[in-house]
C-alpha cells in the first residue's frame, strides 16, 4: 500500500515511526516549512521533518499543504491513502476529495474536536479520553470514525506524559486500520465539544475568577509545550509548571483567604489563594530563568511575600483529590 504521511509535531513523530516500522512504510512526508524554534529563535525544520530524514523517507515542505504545487507532489507518489497527523493545517478541497483520507486525533469523537483535544480534555477533568481514526471532511473532525479506544487520564498527567501514551495508541490504531480497512461509522449528533486552540489567555492562571482545582487542571494541560503564568506584585510574573490544590486547617489560607494572594507558608511551601481553595506552587520558571522548585525561588523572595498566619504545625496541609 502506497502511503503520504501529513504530520509535524512531536505527536506525530511518534505516529510516523510506528507506521515506518509496519508494513506501511510511507512513501512521501508531507511537513510545515522551517520556523524559528527554541530560545535564540534559530530557523528550524519541524520535528516530523527531522524524524523522517532519519528514518530515510522523502520529504516535502511547501509553504501551503492546498495549493497546487503541494498537490501535485502528493499526486505523483500515487498514494492509496493520505494520513493526516497533528498536521497543524486545514485540509481544503479539492486535495480533501482527492485521495482517500485518515486523520488520527486524540480524543474520543465527538468529545474535543478541534486543534487542542488533550489540553482541553485535562482541563476539563475528564478521566478518560482516546483516539480516533477517521476520514475528514470540510467540517472539522467531524467525520466518521472507523476505530476508537480509550485512555484513562492520570490524576497526575500533565500534557507530555498523556500525549505520548496516546500517540503510542494513535499509532497502533493506525496501523490498524490500514490493516483491517473497518467500516466508517458516522459520529453522533449528541456529546459534541469544541476544543479551540490554546492562546494567550489560556496561560493566565487568574486565582479571583478561579478554583485551585480548576487551576490545577489548567497547568497540567499546558505543561511543558505551552506553559501557564501567574502574576506577582508590579508588572513581574512567574511561570508554574507544578502545582497541587490542597486543603488544611485554617493555616492553609494566605492573608486571610483574599483570592490572588501570594504567600510563603512553613517549610518553604508557596501558596496561592483561589476562589476557592488554595494552590500550593510546587515548581515555577522566573522570567527568563530555568524552572526549579518553589522553596528554591522562595529563599530569594519570601520577604517579599505575605507570609501565612497561625501556621504551627510542621505539616498542616494535604493535597485534594482532582
Amino acid at each position: 500500500m502506497r502511503i503520504v504521511y501529513l504530520g509535524t509535531s512531536d505527536f506525530a513523530v511518534t505516529v510516523l515511526e510506528r507506521l515506518a516500522a509496519s508494513d506501511h512504510r510511507p512513501r512521501l512526508v508531507v511537513t510545515r516549512p522551517n520556523r524559528p524554534r527554541g530560545r535564540g529563535r534559530r530557523l528550524a525544520p519541524p520535528p516530523v521533518a527531522e524524524a523522517a530524514r532519519t528514518l530515510g523517507i522523502e520529504v516535502a515542505q511547501p509553504e501551503k499543504v492546498n495549493a497546487p504545487e503541494a498537490r501535485e507532489l502528493i499526486d505523483a507518489a500515487r498514494p492509496d491513502v493520505v494520513v493526516i497527523c497533528a498536521f497543524g493545517a486545514l485540509i481544503a478541497e479539492p486535495l480533501l476529495s482527492a485521495h482517500a483520507l485518515l486523520n488520527v486525533h486524540p480524543s474520543l469523537l465527538p468529545r474535543w474536536r478541534g486543534a487542542a483535544p488533550i489540553e482541553r480534555a485535562i482541563e476539563a477533568g475528564d478521566e478518560v479520553t482516546g483516539v480516533s481514526i477517521m476520514r475528514p471532511i470540510l467540517k472539522m473532525d467531524a467525520g466518521p470514525v472507523c476505530l476508537a479506544r480509550e485512555e484513562a487520564i492520570r490524576p497526575d498527567d500533565d500534557f507530555s506524559t498523556l500525549s505520548r501514551r496516546l500517540a503510542d495508541l494513535g499509532g497502533e490504531l493506525l496501523a490498524e486500520a490500514l490493516d483491517r480497512r473497518p467500516e466508517f461509522v458516522e459520529q453522533p449528533e449528541e456529546g459534541v465539544t469544541v476544543a479551540p486552540k490554546v492562546d494567550a489567555a489560556d496561560r493566565r492562571l487568574d486565582p479571583v475568577r478561579h478554583g485551585a482545582v480548576e487551576l490545577e487542571r489548567r497547568i497540567r494541560a499546558l505543561t511543558p509545550h505551552v506553559g501557564a503564568w501567574v502574576e506577582l506584585p508590579g508588572p513581574e510574573r512567574i511561570g508554574v509548571r507544578r502545582a497541587w490544590a490542597i486543603s488544611g486547617d485554617g493555616a492553609a489560607d494566605p492573608a486571610g483567604g483574599q483570592p490572588g494572594t501570594l504567600a510563603a507558608a512553613p517549610n518553604g511551601r508557596l501558596l496561592l489563594a483561589c476562589a476557592p481553595g488554595v494552590l500550593e506552587l510546587g515548581e515555577v520558571q522566573p522570567a527568563g530563568g530555568r524552572p526549579m522548585p518553589a522553596a528554591d525561588w522562595l529563599r530569594g523572595r519570601g520577604a517579599e511575600l505575605v507570609r501565612v498566619a497561625g501556621s504551627t504545625a510542621s505539616d498542616p496541609f494535604r493535597r485534594l483529590e482532582r
